[in-house]
């Protein structure tokens, strides 16, 4: 497998494959590489003839105050496991590569960066949306892969593939979880023993939930207010948001139906975690949406 620092050997690397007729799949990521991304990688090496995994920790999505400088980094570490997934190349640019000057151009998508996670990390999507448009000019994949953990972001990047008529396939695949329910996440590392048994609190909600609707609640508003009750139990966590919304269009719902996304943030002492889960239901009751 090969490491590539500069966007130059990368595009090097895709030209000879796709004159050899091969496909490319990319994933891109910020690195410290878990088992989330690796299904990531191993999916793609099932639907393309070449791997490119892209390692970056991207500035622009990051606010003041966030975790930019302190994000876990470890390049040694994510080559090897990228390699034992089967890639075929790491991307790994620094932050002068990909940023030379200061950034005039940004995509913003409209409508679906504001909520949810949008609402507590103003510009992170629009953080997101410029650094993947700018990976998907890089690399010209065929297929992109991304995790339903970043539920929202997922939805980002489908629609700006969409609205610009990007000529990538956006690959959207299920949460990977830890034996114990916990969604994997590279700031899981940020845990203490005491924060990680208390971070367990976002998976059982979402299952109380997923509960409460299998018994017929269709109320938004009280499936949010047990959601939070859950929640609010643990003593170490802090509730961001808890969101009841389409899940195609982030849009609230006051009554569920059709494809519903609940998602929430939660602070783990100072830990910020989150998680999700889609349900699909009856679309009879879709005129509670607004």
């Amino acid at each position: 497998m090969k490491v590539f620092h500069t966007i130059s050997e990368i595009r090097e690397f895709v030209r000879a494959a796709k004159g050899r007729g091969e496909s490319i799949g990319l994933v891109p990521t910020m690195g410290y590489l878990h088992d989330g991304h690796l299904s990531l990688v191993r999916r793609a090496r099932e639907e393309n003839d070449r791997v490119v995994v892209s390692v970056f920790v991207n500035p622009l999505q990051f606010g003041p105050g966030e975790d930019f400088e302190r994000y876990p980094r470890d390049l040694g570490r994510d080559s090897a496991l990228a390699a034992g997934a089967g890639a075929d190349a790491v991307f790994a640019p620094e932050v002068a590569e990909m940023y030379p000057e200061p950034t005039l151009t940004h995509v913003t998508v409209d409508g679906l960066s504001e909520g949810l996670c949008g609402a507590s990390r103003p510009g992170h999507f629009r953080g997101v949306a410029t650094v993947v448009m700018k990976l998907l000019n890089i690399v010209s994949p065929n297929r992109a892969y991304f995790g339903q953990k970043d539920a929202q972001q997922a939805t980002v990047i489908r629609r700006m593939a969409a609205d610009l008529n990007l000529d990538t396939s956006i690959v959207i695949l299920p949460i990977v979880r830890e034996s114990d329910g916990l969604a994997m996440s590279s700031r899981n590392v940020y845990l203490t023993p005491e924060g990680r048994r208390a971070a367990l609190v976002l998976s059982s909600s979402l299952r109380l939930a997923s509960e409460i609707v299998d018994g017929g609640e269709r109320d938004a508003a009280s499936v949010r207010r047990a959601i939070v009750a859950g929640i609010s139990a643990e003593p170490m966590a802090r509730v961001d948001y808890v969101a009841i919304v389409h899940a195609d269009n982030l849009k609230p719902l006051d009554r569920l139906a059709g494809r519903v996304l609940i998602a929430l943030a939660v602070f783990i002492d100072k830990v910020r975690l989150i998680d999700n889960v889609v349900l699909d239901l009856d679309e009879s009751a879709a005129d509670g949406a607004r």
